[in-house]
């Protein structure tokens, strides 16, 4: 069952979300050559309790911390543990919070230092797949119309695979609500997009093929190639004059500037 969300609700997911982007600027001004996930986590536990919150990730079917820190060929759902990065990593960080009774959830891929124009490539694409999703995510479309042009988007690119086994979804009282929103499918397919549907669309997509395999600790998601993913999220809402976003990158790439150990993703567009 898919629950729509009133005007009121909304809100309170929007400031959840703006939360998490909050965190993930933290990270971003934190990131850097030789500081590990274990750290970057606690200082985001920290922040998100600080702010009367509670982390959305930690304990949800036992994951065990408060982001998910997934590093070059990890997709998602990587634990952050003492692997110090170094120059050349691309690290996607997912995180979650919640408070009023509502989650709010966004991911964000970081890249320290120099890396290839392939990879960067590969960064950008993605980026620019999710407000390519986003800009279906109207009333009267449907859910396939998002699916599909991230797709579409993606695979115009030749050697770029988008992940199957893993999803967007609804969001609101629950971390994760019906619908799923695949990141492919067909346009017209799909339940109809209806004013107060919140969904978080997250492109997770390949630099090789699509096939994914499950880590030993039996969270983390990584390539089956061993090539590099890239992963970014926005939680939105579905609303009569258009789609509402309810996350917010700006405060990330912002921190990202100042951070002179990272690079910006900029969109071609």
């Amino acid at each position: 069952m898919i629950y729509y969300k009133t005007a009121e609700e909304i809100e309170f997911i929007r400031e959840n979300c703006l939360m998490v982007c909050n965190t993930l600027s933290l990270v971003a001004s934190e990131l850097k050559p030789g500081i590990t996930g274990m750290q970057l986590d606690a200082k985001a536990e920290e922040f998100i309790r600080d702010n009367d919150a509670v982390p959305g990730f930690k304990g949800y079917r036992s994951f065990p911390a408060t982001l998910c820190i997934s590093k070059n060929d990890e997709v998602v759902h990587g634990i952050p543990d003492t692997y110090e990065f170094k120059e050349g990593d691309i690290v996607s960080v997912d995180c979650g919070v919640y408070k009023n009774s509502f989650f709010g959830d966004a991911a964000y891929t970081f890249v320290i230092g120099d890396i290839s124009e392939e990879i960067m490539k590969l960064l950008v694409v993605t980026k620019e797949s999710l407000f390519k999703g986003i800009e279906s995510a109207r009333v009267g479309n449907r859910l396939g119309d998002i699916s599909s042009s991230v797709q579409e988007h993606c695979e115009k690119h030749n050697g770029y695979g988008v992940v199957r086994e893993l999803v967007g979804h609804g969001i609101g009282k629950n971390l994760h609500e019906s619908p799923e929103v695949p990141n492919y499918g067909k346009r017209g397919r799909g339940t109809k997009l209806q004013d107060g549907l919140v969904i978080a669309i997250e492109p997770m997509v390949n630099l090789g093929k699509k096939g994914v395999k499950q880590g030993k600790d039996g969270w983390t998601i990584k390539t089956k190639d061993g090539k590099p993913s890239a992963h970014y999220e926005h939680t939105i809402a579905v609303r009569t004059d258009g789609p509402d976003i309810l996350s917010n990158h700006a405060p990330i790439e912002e921190a990202i500037k100042n951070n002179i150990e990272l690079k910006n993703i900029s969109l071609k567009n």
